[in-house]
């Protein structure tokens, strides 16, 4: 793997979050016919994928894509990635892959990816799993990823969701022991009856509603589809979310819906435990202004937390936390010393409130 380190801005930008270690950024993306000819900006696809240290690849239509994206993440991230991707699935000559990319620095992958053996004949596009380990904790856990048919109707789409229940059984068979995510695009939202099958095994939905694809209104979200299912009693997420991506490449709403992806992105902080730190299915989503994640509970992340956030740190008024918002990605809290205001003196003040991740 070819490695080539950009200084500045854009390696700055696909930095791991600040205050996260420990919990590896877990993502899911429907990425919209990854390897069609369709004028995607594969460099603004990376400058995203790249938040994460692991991600699950929905709507992949040509695995060379895959790895396509994955050299260009290794080219603006200076960092070592690695994929795997599965082979084509679905019933008409419409079939798509599955993928993972992950950071080899933070995940490691634990074997090779394993397509579901549906003996029903229920999913058009059967679901993909694979084991990792978060290199920091050295906790392993399943990843798995799926794509609902959209079909015709909710009709169409509510099979699938209800066998996710014996998917998530037979993923407990197959990985005994060992935490799972359940990960996609269901083209359903997460209170449809379907899913009572798989809430009834005591898994819960990240986001409880929040939509999650990009509208055609600049700004506007619709359709909460993407997610990420797993149950809380076995994982402890530091933080849930979805990213609203389009003001990390520049493109404004619409122009990013047609080059990058017509889905955002949804992600869990990986932490595992015995009991929860955020109830079960709280979404903490960014806010629009924001071009970062949800902030992590009990700190203030200057690269992920909202204004209002921000202002409750010494020295910091309405003017300041906007600066801080458009600043970003900070590299430190030394570096809020470019800030008209904000001397030595006042860096200390902030750092001493221990208030701030990371100190």
């Amino acid at each position: 793997m070819q490695r080539l380190v950009l200084a500045g801005f854009l390696t700055l930008a696909l930095a791991v979050f600040p205050g996260l270690a420990g919990a590896a950024v877990i993502g899911s993306w429907n990425l919209e016919h990854l390897g069609w000819n369709n004028d995607k900006r594969l460099d603004l696809v990376a400058r995203v994928a790249g938040r994460f240290d692991l991600l699950a690849v929905q709507e992949l239509m040509d695995g060379e894509a895959l790895a396509r994206l994955e050299r260009e993440l290794e080219a603006v991230s200076g960092e070592d990635w690695s994929s795997m991707a599965s082979h084509a699935v679905g019933r008409s000559r419409y079939r798509e892959h599955y993928g993972f990319l992950w950071r080899e620095s933070r995940v490691a992958s634990l074997g090779g990816g394993a397509l579901f053996i549906d003996s029903r004949d229920v999913f058009a596009r059967e679901p993909f799993s694979a084991t990792f380990r978060d290199r920091e904790s050295g906790d392993t856990f399943v990843a798995a990823t799926m794509h609902v048919v959209y079909g015709d109707g909710l009709a169409d789409r509510r099979p699938e969701v209800e066998a996710l229940a014996d998917y998530w059984q037979w993923l407990d068979e197959a990985y005994p022991d060992t935490p799972r995510l359940l990960m996609g695009d269901f083209n359903l939202a997460p209170d449809d009856p379907a899913w009572a099958p798989l809430r009834a095994l005591g898994a819960v939905p990240a986001l409880n509603g929040e939509p999650t694809t990009l509208g055609t209104t600049a700004g506007r979200y619709a359709s909460p589809y993407d997610n990420i299912w797993y149950r809380p009693d076995r994982l402890s997420p530091s933080m849930l979310g979805m990213l609203r991506y389009p003001s990390l490449t520049g493109l404004e709403h619409g122009e990013a819906r047609e080059h990058v992806s017509d889905h955002a992105p949804v992600y869990l902080a990986l932490h595992q435990g015995e009991l929860a730190s955020l109830p079960p299915g709280a979404g903490v989503v960014a806010d629009a202004g924001d071009a970062s994640l949800g902030a992590t509970a009990g700190c203030i992340d200057l690269n992920a937390s909202p204004r209002a956030a921000l202002e409750s740190l010494p020295h910091i008024g309405p003017a300041r936390a906007e600066a801080i918002v458009a600043g970003r990605p900070w590299a430190g809290s030394g570096e809020l010393t470019r800030i008209d205001g904000i001397a030595a003196g006042r860096l200390a003040d902030i750092r001493a409130s221990d208030r701030l991740c990371g100190g």
